[in-house]
This record gives structure tokens, C-alpha cells and sequence, in this order.
């Protein structure tokens, strides 16, 4: 059964037999703000739903006042930078054994999806996890470099890395039809930050009880992605 959070009576039969409710603040893949916040937060309620968690980005969205304000035990989970982020280097890896982007010295500590699944299913499956707010990480803080070459080692061939200014990773941006506020995200959370802007944090294994997973391990499990 399928729900469209921005299209509120789609949620009625996707709920049914629910108890536990995992929630994104953004309306649709071109990140447009929910309009219909309270509607859901009713809708989950109504259908007897009692945990809920909420996946939402760098800064509060529509949705997160309307849960973090209802009587719903809600936990809130914030991943830095998605290992699957690194997807969209499949194709110039494949094709030209290059990845190109700007910024190339900030180093984040990217998350593997699956330890955030495995986070937001404890917190919808165990008690202890109401009024949470979750800052997820991976294990290590690496740069473009560090994580190319440790792509270059699971796949088995050198891939290079171009640095981008900020001014081609605009117009390539533009040429592809990102929103010009996302350009001007992607610059703000990478770009010019301070050296400890980025940290490790412990609590995938404080929540799931077992180290977050490596880049290594992630680039292993997608090799046939960039090969």
C-alpha cells in the first residue's frame, strides 16, 4: 500500500494495521515544504499510531513543529551526508574514471543508509527513544580525495579527482536543473566551513548497539554501481 504524504487522503488505507509511522519533511523529490502538516499528524493519530520517527535536513521544516508538538512519541533523526550521495559519481566513474566536485579539503563523516534504517526501526520497535533527537554519523570524517581513492580500491582501477570552483559547479549545477536555494545549500554546507564543522558521533551504536558502518564497507556493496 502506497501513502503521498503531500496528498493527505492517500494516507488513510496506508496506515491501516500501522503502529509504528517513519516521516519526511519535504513534500516531494524537489523538496518542497508540506502544506498539510497538522492534516498527517491527525491522520497518524487517528489511526491509532503511537510511535513516530522524523527524518528532516539541516534546518526544521514544516512538518517537525506539527509532530515534535503533538502527544505522538516521536523521535527526530538528522544524518549528516548519505553515503548513497556518492551514487552520482557512477556514471563519470563508469564512463570517464573521473569524479569531479568542488570543495574538495571539507571532510564529513557520511552515514550508511542502512544505519539509519536500522536506527529509525529501533526507535519505532523499542521504548526509551521518546523526545530523542538523533545527529547520525558514519565512523570516520574523510575528504573527496579520501573517499575517491578508497572507491578506486573497491572497484580495482584509479579513478582521478577534478576539483571544481564554486562558479563551474554552478553552471554545471544549472545545466543539470537544480534549484538555484539547493546550489546555494550544497555551497553553504560544504563550502568555506570550519575545520571541526563536522564530527563523529556515536549514537548509531548507542541506538543500535553496533558500530556504524564504513565508506569501505558501502563502496564494497556497490561496486557493480561504478564498474
Amino acid at each position: 500500500m502506497r501513502g503521498d504524504l503531500g496528498r493527505t487522503d492517500t494516507l488513510v488505507p496506508a496506515l491501516q494495521g500501522v503502529t509504528g509511522v517513519h516521516l519526511i519533511d519535504v513534500a516531494d523529490s524537489a523538496y518542497a515544504p508540506l502544506q498539510n502538516c497538522r492534516e498527517i499528524v491527525e491522520l497518524v493519530r487517528d489511526a491509532g499510531v503511537r510511535k513516530v520517527t522524523l527524518l528532516s535536513g539541516w534546518s526544521a521544516g514544516t512538518l517537525e513543529p506539527a509532530v515534535i508538538g503533538s502527544d505522538l512519541d516521536w523521535t527526530y533523526v538528522q544524518p549528516t551526508e548519505f553515503m548513497a550521495n556518492a551514487l552520482a559519481w557512477a556514471e563519470p566513474v563508469r564512463t570517464r574514471g573521473v569524479v569531479e566536485e568542488p570543495f574538495g579539503a571539507t571532510r564529513t563523516a557520511m552515514v550508511h543508509e542502512a544505519d539509519i534504517g536500522a536506527v529509525v526501526a529501533t526507535a519505532l520497535t523499542e521504548d526509551g527513544h521518546r523526545g530523542h533527537s538523533y545527529g547520525l554519523t558514519g565512523p570516520e570524517l574523510l575528504d573527496v580525495p579520501a573517499k575517491v581513492r578508497i572507491l578506486s580500491e573497491a572497484i580495482g582501477r584509479e579513478i582521478a579527482f577534478v576539483e571544481l570552483t564554486v562558479d563551474e559547479m554552478r553552471e554545471r549545477y544549472r545545466a543539470q536543473g537544480v534549484p538555484e536555494e539547493m546550489i546555494e545549500f550544497q555551497i553553504e554546507v560544504f563550502g568555506n566551513v570550519p575545520a571541526d564543522a563536522y564530527r563523529v558521533t556515536p549514537t548509531v551504536e548507542q541506538v543500535t548497539g553496533r558500530p556504524p558502518r564504513t565508506f569501505a564497507q558501502w563502496a564494497a556493496e556497490h561496486v557493480d554501481r561504478f564498474s
